[in-house]
């Protein structure tokens, strides 16, 4: 997508080898024209796959996976980093490692809203090791849910998280593939 990519060279920061920060309009401060397009694109791509439901894992997913649930006039379910103290009873969950902040959380999902009759897709804002995505998969699997595809806002290409997910048979569109980050510089990659 030229335009998450135009975006990305006018304001992402490459900080290290690892790390992107684009939290001046996808993850902090959210640019709502910009995550429109992106539901457009997720929309247009994963139209025909019979998707029931769009998830993503809080919160830095909310934004696309929103966009993306309205330009298809799905529910968005919304995968938890904690248990709420709330709904308590009737969860799936399940520990995934977070690449980012190099802790492990659980995921959780109410059983009241996911089925074995959905047909899920996961989006997120990032794709790097693919263990977010992993664990979204496992926890929708719980459900005896079906996964549509994955659909990510930036890849990190140089990383094993869409080698990870495709070996899985997995559908997974990317926005914008990077192969090769370092401080100050983004390279990206094109088809």
């Amino acid at each position: 997508m030229k335009e998450l990519e135009e975006r990305i060279k006018k304001d992402g920061i490459a900080v290290s080898e690892d790390i992107l920060k684009v939290d001046s309009f996808i993850n902090h401060q959210v640019d709502p024209v910009l995550m429109q397009h992106i539901g457009e694109a997720f929309a247009e791509h994963f139209k025909d796959q019979g998707i029931t439901k769009v998830a993503t894992i809080e919160s830095s997913g909310i934004a696309p996976a929103l966009m993306t649930a309205m330009c298809m006039n799905l529910p968005l379910i919304i995968l938890k980093k904690q248990p709420s103290k709330v709904l308590n009873d009737h969860l799936y969950q399940t520990e995934i490692a977070s690449f980012t902040k190099g802790t492990s959380y659980e995921l959780t999902l109410s059983s009241k809203f996911i089925g074995e009759n959905d047909h899920v897709l996961i989006i997120d804002d990032f794709l790097a090791n693919g263990e977010a995505a992993t664990g979204a998969i496992r926890l929708i699997r719980k459900a005896h849910a079906t996964i549509a595809g994955v659909g990510v806002l930036i890849e990190k290409s140089f990383q094993p998280g869409h080698e990870k997910l495709v070996s899985q048979g997995f559908d997974v569109y990317p926005l914008v593939r990077i192969g090769q980050l370092s401080a100050g510089s983004i390279e990206f990659l094109h088809d």
